[in-house]
């Protein structure tokens, strides 16, 4: 048996793979793993039986990796994290040009053995799960509703493309009067007043505002178009249920807002211009504990806000946006730093100073968030809140 062992997991869906190797870099152990249970508890078991002492690390720090980290951490084992980026970066160096699930295991197996940097995943709590589970609820809802505005819009360019024109589908007064008059001629019949008067009944702001924009919209199209009848049914159900989604949307912010500012860190992100509970609550589910990123750096890196080098000969200085990183990490820094732009002159300047540069829109918000992640990083590492005037 090997006095230690250092076993790496390249974390899937479905499935995972597992490679263990010992000091010197030999493999003790390669095999596919279910993510399951019974399997994982199986390669847990004949990893510790390899070696006295076995470092464990992975690619996820939560994600499709939860049950395997719950499994290691009830058995007492230490996990490191591994970022994708890194893995990327160090498989060059492996023999071999293919990207496999095999290949990359090793590849986390011996940075977890050469490196003694890594960041340490600790068990989280019950708190972060109900987030978790509350915001990939709420992605599910917003895609629904998307979905449903889209097939909406589709339906009234049909027969009505006036209306659509004059209409935000995204907002609640329009939806609550599509969901009522669907036709031009429903609503010539109706008049100013009377849709209005629905309106201001259903508790919508600026409703003579917005009646009167449906109702020139109706006098513009005197037409009917063909299956009218059966195209307003489908309107008014899509309208109808556009509403209950969003309502549903609405309840789920509260709670997550409620949930947000429970927890310790809340007053911290809270502060952080662009930042606000949703932003800050899917920060939080996708870091974790952001001690297990030693540096700023690193937590770049996770986000996939670092670009990489590519140089070659005399080209030195030239940069390719970098692979991999945490999809919803880089949206949130990404969105954030785009409305920290309206209320912080200090990352419009920047913004304003990337472009000069040549940079294209996306390219300048993307280096402002890069920038803004030190600033947060710095703000957790030390416990305080941003303070205007500061670079964000």
């Amino acid at each position: 048996m090997e006095e230690k062992a250092w076993a790496g997991v390249d974390v899937g869906k479905g499935f995972h793979w597992a490679h263990v190797v010992d000091a010197a870099g030999a493999e003790l152990l390669s095999r596919r793993v279910d993510n399951d249970e019974a399997d994982l508890l199986a390669l847990i078991d004949e990893a510790l039986s390899l070696a006295g002492e076995v470092a464990w690390a992975v690619d996820q720090p939560g994600g499709g990796a939860a049950l395997l980290l719950v499994l290691l951490w009830e058995r007492g084992q230490v996990v490191s994290y591994v970022p994708g980026l890194s893995v990327d970066r160090a498989r060059d160096g492996y023999r071999g040009e293919s990207k496999t699930d095999r290949k990359d295991a090793r590849v986390i197996a011996d940075q977890a053995r050469m490196r003694g940097d890594l960041g340490r995943l600790e068990p989280g709590d019950d708190a972060l799960a109900g987030l978790q589970l509350l915001l990939a609820r709420r992605r599910d809802l917003v895609a629904d509703r998307t979905r449903a505005v889209t097939r909406l819009r589709e339906t009234l360019l049909a027969h009505f493309p006036a209306l659509e024109r004059a209409l935000n589908l995204n907002t609640r007064g329009p939806l609550e009067l599509v969901a009522r008059y669907q036709t031009a001629g429903a609503i010539r019949r109706a008049g100013r007043k009377r849709v209005a008067a629905y309106l201001k009944k259903r508790g919508v702001a600026k409703a003579d505002a917005l009646a009167e924009r449906a109702v020139a919209a109706a006098k513009s199209q005197s037409a009917a178009l063909p299956a009218e009848d059966v195209a307003s049914e489908i309107a008014a159900e899509l309208a109808g249920g556009v509403l209950v989604l969003k309502q549903r949307i609405d309840a789920l912010d509260r709670d997550l807002e409620r949930r947000f500012f429970a927890r310790p860190e809340a007053q911290i992100l809270s502060s952080f211009p662009g930042m606000g509970p949703i932003l800050g609550a899917e920060f939080l589910v996708a870091v974790g504990e952001v001690s297990a990123f030693g540096s700023a750096d690193r937590l770049a890196a996770y986000a996939g806000l670092v670009p990489a080098a590519h140089d070659s000969g005399k080209r030195v200085g030239n940069h390719r946006k970098g692979r991999g990183g945490n999809k919803v990490l880089k949206r949130v820094f990404y969105q954030s730093a785009f409305s920290s732009m309206r209320g912080v002159p200090e990352s419009r300047a920047f913004y304003d100073r990337k472009r000069a540069e040549g940079k294209r829109h996306t390219q300048a918000v993307i280096a402002l968030a890069r920038r803004r992640v030190n600033v947060l990083w710095a703000m957790l590492r030390d416990g305080t809140t941003f303070e205007t005037g500061s670079t964000a």
